[in-house]
């Protein structure tokens, strides 16, 4: 997350580890298989968080209300970004397998949010993937440009921001 994909490389990951750099390979054969496994592992644990908050709050119009928490949690840990952002940042360097695991991640989250809307028939039927979809850039939006100021305050003016105006329930 400090240096995105292109600046990953496996002699300073053994070295973050305490371990030597054939030890990652032989585990990950090259930097893409890598870089897949850890996207991947990243939208999983989403789909977790995304399930924990369905199951903890069983109204859907309270469990969209917390949908921005999972963001702000990485600013909150030494003002980090979603790995899925600063991957798609680099979307044209990425290797394909790579690639398909960074959308991955934005089509759980659209997907989620898009059976949320329609649970709570906020909107039609026909129009909740659009709204999921300008959900998710509000809030991974929100989630940079409050990082790029080093300020969580602004992620949270943004998020209030988006509820006065409909686009997340208040």
């Amino acid at each position: 997350m400090a240096r995105g994909y292109n600046g990953l490389n496996f002699r300073d990951i053994a070295a973050q580890v305490g371990i030597k750099a054939p030890s990652i390979h032989h585990h990950f054969a090259t930097k893409a298989d890598l870089g897949a496994a850890v996207a991947r592992r990243y939208w999983e644990d989403t789909v977790g968080q995304l399930a924990a908050i369905a199951d903890e709050e069983p109204d859907p119009i309270v469990a969209l209300r917390r949908y921005p928490e999972i963001f702000r949690a990485s600013l909150s840990n030494d003002n980090r970004i979603c790995l899925s952002s600063f991957m798609a940042a680099e979307y044209d360097d990425l290797p394909d397998r790579v690639k398909t695991e960074v959308q991955c991640f934005a089509d759980v989250n659209v997907a989620w949010l898009g059976k949320l809307l329609n649970d709570t028939r906020i909107v039609e039927p026909g129009e909740s993937e659009s709204r999921a979809k300008a959900i998710y850039a509000a809030v991974a939006g929100a989630q940079l440009f409050a990082r790029g100021r080093s300020d969580i305050a602004l992620f949270d003016t943004m998020i209030a921001s988006y509820r006065a105006v409909g686009l997340l329930p208040a």
